[in-house]
């Protein structure tokens, strides 16, 4: 969590100097993996590569490109990519289009109408089932104030806290492809911004509980925005899904938080300065404010009149995102991440099956109750590669009363605890997930955890198996039966890190190119599993990650267990979100905070200070469109 390009070719050169097509044939850096790189057994026979099983012909046809340092983004031979719908651009809102400002002039006002800052998670909507014009639903996950506002941190008032809240949340926008050309639709019925003071409904378990009434809100159904929105997901019957993730750190906990605002990580001052200026962000004011974040929250992309809905029968958590999948009888599992070192990852199993819609209703307003009635689980993995889901569930083992669980409402609300109580598994910063409806497998990313193993933290266990582990890895597992199932079956895809290494723990087993700290992740209709990585900006290009080069997207030939580095972005960002039109010949990814800063986000706004992606001036997050010159499908 928290971009370039240039085309190499003599022909169709891009006037975008950012912008780079390798063409080289010399270029790559090229690693083969292993596990016998892994000295000696340090990492255990558990760990299988890439290779899923299979046959057939490989699937990956592009050329793979090599790491890179430069501040730019780089597509293979064959590929054009170009940007759009960069931070400050006007969404698209009829009669209410605020231009972009290099100077950050812009109002708060004005920022409630543009792209957000930091995009994430993003997912194509076709309209009338249209490879050529959609949506794009995209979360913008946090702000940088020493790019936001012309003088940063220096001086605070109302009106910047306002136009940081206004940053966050969600974007919508209208796509089309239009005389050979990705551009946005402007202006159009359907664009909007949900910020951090769009209400939102609470529904499911927790809505109205006494933890979640505030003297605003005494009934306890309504929140007055999302923040920090990370990855996402898209539903069977056409709705978004939206992770709020670090949420805490917005808090002003003072110098006593409480045991539960301790578990989740508030601290004395809050990271953005809000609490200043908005009172409802004071803990010592405000307690059940807390609570009424870390949800996944639903949107309807396609209807722009329906509210936005937090879902608390998925639990609170630091969310990454959610992702759906189908039981054969038609029934909706969620799965979703915690990105948190040694927290967990959750599935929550509807009670009901998908409704078809019809007559009056639109698919996704017969589903508006589906994700408030189920069953929510936490994931234990086990040292001889199975394991099992444990329900969270008031009253059953350890989650009573007596132990702080007052009802059923207070088990979802306090997530962590429960499953502190029920001995789930401590991961790595499970991130992104991806399911094979058809094998009944599930991939999750685990990006990385220095702590592992660290003097009173907890060591390696069979799922987390490297200490000072500073690469990440890819866990998978297939369910035992359905996707409803308690029990699974697990290995790791891949760990990820460099042969060259001389730590045993950072050398990895991949077969293919070389990555570190795999994050964002996709399955394509075509079984490719697209990864992406995001190493901070202390990590990069230095130490075990000096080899890697600047954060990355590659693709993995599950069948053959290769993976081949497809995308690199420029200085200091992070590659996240990818999604394609239902052709699958164009992809639209996110490159999220080029030139992020080494320490904090409280830098005066230098254009120049270490990235001027994507346009030579301030640093924008930005959403970058790929497709192949010759019109086929994207990887093949």
């Amino acid at each position: 969590m928290a971009k370039n390009f240039d085309t190499m070719e003599d022909s169709n050169r891009s006037a975008n100097p950012s912008i780079h097509q390798v063409s080289d044939p010399a270029r790559r850096v090229w690693v083969q993996g292993g596990l016998a790189a892994l000295a000696g057994g340090v990492l255990s026979p558990w760990i299988a590569g890439c290779a899923s099983g299979g046959g057939g012909d490989p699937l990956l046809g592009f050329k793979g490109i090599p790491a890179s340092a430069a501040d730019t983004l780089v597509v293979p031979e064959g590929y054009l990519a170009e940007v759009i719908a960069a931070w400050g651009e006007p969404v698209g809102v009829p009669g209410a289009m605020p231009a972009w400002r290099e100077d950050a002039g812009n109002s708060a006002a004005d920022q409630a109408l543009q792209m957000g800052m930091h995009h994430d998670g993003i997912h194509f909507y076709p309209l009338e089932g249209s490879s050529t014009r959609g949506l794009l639903a995209m979360n913008h996950e946090y702000t940088d104030d020493g790019l936001l506002h012309s003088d940063g941190f220096k001086t605070w008032s109302a009106e910047k806290v306002r136009k940081a809240q206004a940053a966050h949340g969600v974007a919508v926008i209208e796509v089309e492809l239009k005389e050979g050309r990705w551009q946005m639709v402007r202006p159009s019925r359907s664009a909007r911004r949900y910020t951090a003071y769009t209400p939102f409904a609470v529904q499911g378990p927790a809505a109205g509980h006494a933890l979640m009434k505030t003297a605003a809100d005494p009934d306890g159904r309504t929140v007055l925005g999302t923040l920090n929105n990370c990855a996402s997901g898209m539903t069977p019957w056409g709705t978004y899904l939206s992770g709020e993730e670090n949420w805490a750190y917005y808090f002003d906990g003072g110098d006593t938080p409480d045991a539960d605002q301790k578990r989740w990580g508030a601290r004395k001052t809050g990271s953005y300065r809000w609490a200043e200026h908005d009172e409802r962000f004071d803990l010592r004011r405000h307690p059940n404010e807390f609570h009424r974040f870390g949800w996944v929250v639903e949107i309807d992309p396609l209807d722009p009149t329906s509210t936005p809905i937090k879902r608390t029968a998925l639990g609170r958590a630091a969310h990454e995102g959610a992702w759906v999948a189908v039981t054969k009888d038609g029934r909706a599992v969620v799965y979703s991440g915690e990105d948190a070192r040694f927290e967990y990852i959750y599935k929550f199993v509807s009670r009901d099956r998908i409704a078809p819609g019809g007559g009056n209703l639109t698919k996704a307003q017969a589903n508006r109750e589906l994700l408030d009635h189920g069953t929510l689980y936490v994931a234990r993995f086990d040292a001889d590669g199975t394991g099992r889901w444990l329900p969270l569930v008031h009253g059953q083992g350890p989650l009573t009363a007596a132990n702080g669980f007052a009802d059923a409402g207070e088990v979802l609300i306090k997530s962590r605890q429960a499953s502190d109580r029920l001995g789930a598994t401590k991961m790595d910063r499970p991130e992104w997930l991806a399911i094979d409806q058809n094998r009944r497998e599930v991939y999750c990313t685990l990006t990385n955890n220095s702590a592992r193993g660290a003097k009173d933290m907890p060591g390696v266990d069979a799922a987390n198996p490297r200490a000072n582990n500073v690469m990440g890895q890819i866990i998978r597992w297939t369910e035992d039966g359905d996707f409803d199932a308690t029990t699974m079956r697990w290995s790791h895809l891949v760990l990820p890190g460099d042969p060259a290494n001389a730590r045993p723990e950072a050398k990895g087993n991949i077969n293919g190119d070389i990555f570190a700290c795999p994050d964002g992740l996709m399955l394509d209709a075509r079984g490719v599993l697209w990864i992406q990585t995001d190493a901070h900006a202390t990590q990069m290009n230095k130490g075990e990650l000096a080899r890697i080069g600047n954060n990355q997207m590659l693709a993995c030939d599950r069948a053959s267990g290769e993976i081949r580095r497809f995308l690199t972005g420029p200085v200091n960002c992070e590659i996240t979100g990818a999604t394609l039109t239902p052709d699958l010949r164009t992809m639209f990814i996110n490159v999220q905070h080029p030139g992020e800063t080494p320490s904090d986000r409280s830098d005066p706004a230098e254009p120049s200070r270490f990235s001027r992606w994507p346009f030579g001036g301030r640093p924008r997050s930005a959403t970058v469109v790929i497709r192949r010159r010759d019109g086929g499908v994207i990887g093949s």
